[in-house]
């Protein structure tokens, strides 16, 4: 992502506080979000990579409007995104500027292997557990290229698994006991991840390639037509003039929700937020790890909160056969729990710090929302066209349509010039008017112009055109809608890698049955019992995601830990949530926290001090996953019933149903509220003052039996959250009145 531009904020009519440079906003993210570092690219290697990448946007819009076959689109966009990855990103970290010959060696590798599987895939089906020599040796060059991809992009953790893996599927003859298998021959293990869609062409890519690397399209146009300054600005307006001393903990929190929509990255929403907010948290009072803390949180809070959520999202909707709305339907109830939380424990530790306003010297919300308030609109296009019954991918392709249209509102959120912007619409209306007499014409190339969308799409590409011809006849930089196609681009290259190569682990642990023992391995292990299933469940996958992406993370948890959830009675769509959550968390998670350690290498803090403030703020984000899987009851929090159906949808016909226990779910809603307040109040430590260790500890071990679906465990929970509060009020007036 690239970082947003960044306007110094003037606290309390002082002068403007210091901001963190770009440069240090991009080297902190490379760091933390991939472990590579990308090149530094000059002259023609740096026209012709963002040609490229801007061409892979172009390639992925394209598909939403004409229908090119599965084992055509997938090969040929891992191909892309496989080339762009090697021009991008070095061999090693002394290899920093243009491509050597082993990165051009490694992109035509890439081309050869997979366009040879497009242009023989109706031949290479119909010997799948017998492919020929030459289909094997591509398989093996595919298979390389895309780990070596993914160690460039995300670190050596994920190709040795993966590596690991093939050997256990090669030679699992030779293992005795539970991990043994009969083994499989290599042209058998080729051709499962080569010539199939499973492996390397899986769900994971599949998803990558459709529905990823459109919001990542439309997060770049978001990003470039100002919106992600304008979220920040909009949030410091809203919250920025409290004048409580967590006023600015709040805001930096509410900025983190709206920045993440751009982003999608935990990592890259903590720097580029902390880059402007750091400052004035530490003017406020706080310290260099709360501050890390509550950055953290405000950065990964954003992934796993709609509209956006993590990519991992679009793999649960594509999994379990339901719609992206629905997903985004069932993290509404944990969203506002998790909020809720680091509001009430921001205010706690702020109190206990003592912390003071910092007023941010902005325009007014008024005029903000006036000037720039169109920037919300795609937002909410994303939600309703998905309620009224259209695709994800269309749904997002008409946003980001909206979001390009918008951005000409105002000169300075521009895309491109008016002149190309006014070609490309004369281009659109003359396409879809006159479709009767072009359509004939466009025939022998397969193209036609049969919707608003097709017509549409390719009023964007003239634009596109015209706005090229216009940067290279002023021979000035890039227009901003090269620029947003060449991010977009970029930004799905390490997700399409990741979610390949643990489409080649799935695979392995599918034709082996590895899954299928390890889930009841788990069962067996916690003795059918639910809460130590769940528990054992959370801790693989806190082990699995110290060492592997949280989209990888999730996919590998899902085929080996899924069943085992499942198997204990949990609704599918909780045991997805589930997983989901905790794969996400792994940012948050000491030892290896990648969010926090950002913070801290940003603020200055200690990095494990840091990575346990965020998990503090984050808690309720740990264990409310635990409450709607300990009960068929608590999948009531993600409007679904104990059948695994959603209770909230929408009928174009009839619009918003709710088929479900209302009761219900007013009950698990209002008890989940109390618990986190009452967690809050134990992790905090304040309630009218400074709380004592018997006060919290009740508070916090009434709000985790307030966790559990159940009228007795609410009693007992209750009675201990009244029993702290109570403790707290008279011992409070028993002061005060000896004071007096």
């Amino acid at each position: 992502m690239q970082s947003s531009p960044q306007t110094p904020l003037s606290v309390d009519g002082a002068e403007p506080i210091e901001v963190i440079s770009d440069a240090k906003i991009t080297e902190l993210i490379e760091e933390f979000e991939s472990e590579a570092q990308t090149r530094d690219l000059k002259g023609r290697w740096r026209l012709f990579v963002g040609i490229f990448a801007g061409l892979l946007a172009v390639y992925a819009l394209y598909w939403t409007q004409y229908n090119i076959g599965t084992y055509v689109y997938r090969p040929t966009f891992l191909a892309l995104v496989l080339s762009l990855s090697f021009l991008i990103y070095p061999f090693g970290k002394r290899d920093k500027k243009a491509p050597t010959i082993l990165d051009i060696v490694c992109v035509i590798g890439s081309l050869v292997s997979l366009f040879y599987l497009v242009f023989n895939y109706e031949a290479a089906l119909q010997r799948i557990v017998n492919p020929t020599p030459v289909e094997i040796v591509m398989g093996i060059i595919a298979i390389l290229m895309t780990l070596e991809s993914a160690r460039r992009t995300t670190g050596l953790a994920l190709p040795i698994i993966a590596v690991v893996f093939i050997l256990y599927g090669l030679f699992g003859n030779l293992i005795e006991g539970f991990f043994g298998h009969r083994g499989y021959r290599l042209d058998r293990i080729i051709g499962q991840n080569y010539l199939t869609l499973e492996g390397l062409f899986g769900v994971p890519l599949d998803v990558a390639a459709t529905f990823i690397v459109l919001f990542t399209i439309y997060g770049a146009v978001l990003e470039y037509s100002g919106a992600g300054k304008f979220f920040l600005d909009w949030a410091f307006a809203a919250l920025g003039k409290s004048k409580s001393g967590a006023g600015p903990g709040r805001t930096v929190t509410m900025a983190g929700f709206l920045l993440g929509t751009v982003s999608g990255s935990g990592v890259a929403t903590t720097v580029t937020l902390g880059a402007l907010a750091w400052p004035m948290l530490k003017k406020a009072g706080y310290n260099k790890e709360t501050a890390g803390g509550i950055l953290s949180a405000a950065g990964i809070g954003a992934t796993l909160s709609p509209p956006t959520l993590g990519a991992a999202a679009f793999i649960i909707a594509e999994y379990l056969k339901i719609s992206y709305l629905d997903v985004l339907i069932m993290a509404m109830i944990p969203t506002v729990l998790y909020y809720l939380s680091c509001f009430l424990m921001i205010e706690a530790d702020s109190r206990r710090m003592g912390t003071h306003a910092v007023v941010a010297q902005t325009e007014s919300l008024k005029v903000l929302t006036l000037k720039y308030g169109y920037h919300f609109t795609s937002l909410f296009a994303v939600a309703i066209l998905m309620a009224v019954g259209m695709s994800a991918y269309m749904a997002v392709f008409w946003s980001i349509f909206i979001a390009f249209m918008l951005s000409f509102l105002r000169p300075e959120t521009r895309l491109n010039s008016l002149r190309a912007l006014g070609i490309g619409a004369v281009v659109g209306v003359i396409l879809w008017f006159g479709r009767s007499v072009i359509n004939p014409i466009l025939d022998p190339i397969n193209i036609d112009i049969r919707s608003e969308a097709n017509a549409a799409f390719w009023a964007m590409m003239v634009t596109v055109l015209v706005a090229c011809f216009e940067s290279w006849r002023q021979k000035g930089g890039a227009a901003p809608i090269l620029k947003m196609l060449e991010s977009g681009g970029k930004g799905t290259v390490s997700i399409a890698s990741t979610t390949a190569v643990a489409g080649v682990i799935v695979s392995i642990i599918t034709l082996t049955g590895l899954g299928t023992r390890l889930s009841g391995s788990i069962v067996a292990l916690a003795g059918g019992n639910v809460l130590l299933t769940v528990l054992f469940a959370a801790l693989a996958l806190w082990v699995l995601g110290l060492a592997v992406p949280v989209t990888a993370s999730y996919i590998i948890a899902r085929v080996m830990i899924w069943p085992a959830l499942t198997k204990i009675g949990v609704p599918e769509p909780a045991a997805d949530m589930f997983i989901f959550y905790y794969a996400v968390l792994a940012d948050v998670t000491p030892p290896t926290a990648l969010a926090p350690a950002a913070a801290a290498a940003l603020t200055g803090g200690k990095p494990y001090p840091t990575m346990m403030m965020a998990w503090k703020y984050c808690l309720p984000a740990f264990l409310v996953p635990i409450m709607f899987t300990i009960s068929p009851e608590g999948a009531s929090l993600l409007l679904v019933d104990v059948t695994g159906k959603l209770m909230l949808s929408y009928n174009p016909d009839l619009g918003w149903l709710f088929q479900g226990n209302w009761w219900l779910v007013t009950q698990t809603f209002i008890t989940s509220l109390i618990a986190v307040a009452a967690m809050a109040l134990g992790m905090g430590g304040w309630i009218l003052r400074l709380a004592t260790p018997i006060e919290r500890i009740l508070a916090g071990v009434g709000g985790v039996l307030l966790l559990y679906t159940d009228w007795r465990t609410d009693v007992i929970g209750g009675v201990m959250v009244v029993a702290a509060i109570v403790l707290h009020v008279l011992r409070t007036r028993t002061e005060r009145a000896a004071l007096a």
